[in-house]
């Protein structure tokens, strides 16, 4: 009987509300500029999928099958206040103990003592963020995950560009359009090369946006990824025939209907930092 009650009194939560208020009072102390954004993935009926944009960057998406709208928009509410909330936990702080720690199972300590290698540079970012929380340095990693998947880091180690002002000039810029930009354009130079590879990295990257958000971890790298993939395959199909990309989008059409349809699983709330150790390899 309690604990209906409880159930009962939790439903009636306002958690839009409470995370608007978590993030206002955080603006308030000056430790945010920006605000909540929601957005809802387009689709003809339930079950209705939507992602929350945290001030910073870090994004996040409704675990449960919602048969409304605004149960999605809520739904995705408390899985980001939840993370919220256990960011702010004094276990959740890059501390010297906590860097300790991540490089004795990353590699051996005189490894991480050479700024030259991928785990030297690790350290490196893990020290300049002492102090601030574990959500932010993910929020800077999710960057260069992507410069990774996209190839630019890679073209930025030919030209050799150093380690240290790779980390530097994009830990100061982010992710804004003019990059996602340039992704889109390296990707819709690799489908002139090879056509329908746009279609065949958007259905998988649209699959993993899907699993993670089943598991309730923070999506921005994956829905980043779409994003771009979507928009360099609309200049695709701008710039060329329709029958030369017929098949890419026909497949593109179905998979994204059976994803809608896949039933949603339990949810975990963070993932290791360490698993993004490979991305500085070709830095």
């Amino acid at each position: 009987c309690l604990i209906s009650i409880f159930k009962s009194k939790f439903l009636l939560i306002n958690v839009v509300a409470i995370l608007h208020n978590f993030w206002e009072q955080k603006q308030l102390n000056g430790s945010s500029k920006s605000l909540l954004l929601y957005e809802s993935a387009p689709s003809p009926g339930p079950p209705y999928v939507c992602y929350v944009t945290l001030p910073g960057g870090s994004c996040f998406g409704n675990y449960k099958v919602c048969e409304t709208q605004a149960e999605a928009r809520r739904d995705a509410a408390r899985v980001a206040l939840m993370n919220s909330l256990v960011n702010e936990l004094p276990c959740r702080r890059i501390d010297p103990e906590f860097i300790a720690h991540s490089l004795r199972q990353a590699a051996r300590d005189k490894d991480a003592c050479d700024s030259g290698t991928s785990i030297g540079t690790y350290s490196l970012l893990l020290h300049s963020y002492i102090g601030r929380s574990m959500l932010e340095f993910q929020e800077m990693m999710t960057i260069f995950q992507l410069l990774h998947w996209n190839g630019t880091l890679k073209a930025l180690r030919e030209r050799q560009c150093s380690r240290q002002s790779v980390i530097r000039y994009y830990s100061q810029r982010g992710l804004d359009e003019y990059v996602r930009s340039n992704m889109a354009l390296d990707w819709l130079a690799r489908e002139q090369r090879s056509p329908g590879l746009i279609g065949a990295e958007l259905q998988v990257a649209q699959r993993e946006l899907v699993l993670a958000r089943r598991r309730g971890v923070e999506l921005r790298f994956y829905k980043e990824k779409t994003e771009i993939l979507s928009l360099a395959l609309s200049q695709a199909y701008i710039h060329h025939t329709p029958e030369v990309f017929s098949h890419s989008l026909s497949l593109f059409f179905f998979y994204n209907f059976a994803l809608v349809h896949l039933s949603l699983l339990t949810f975990v709330i963070y993932s290791s930092l360490e698993v993004h150790l490979q991305y500085f390899n070709q830095v």
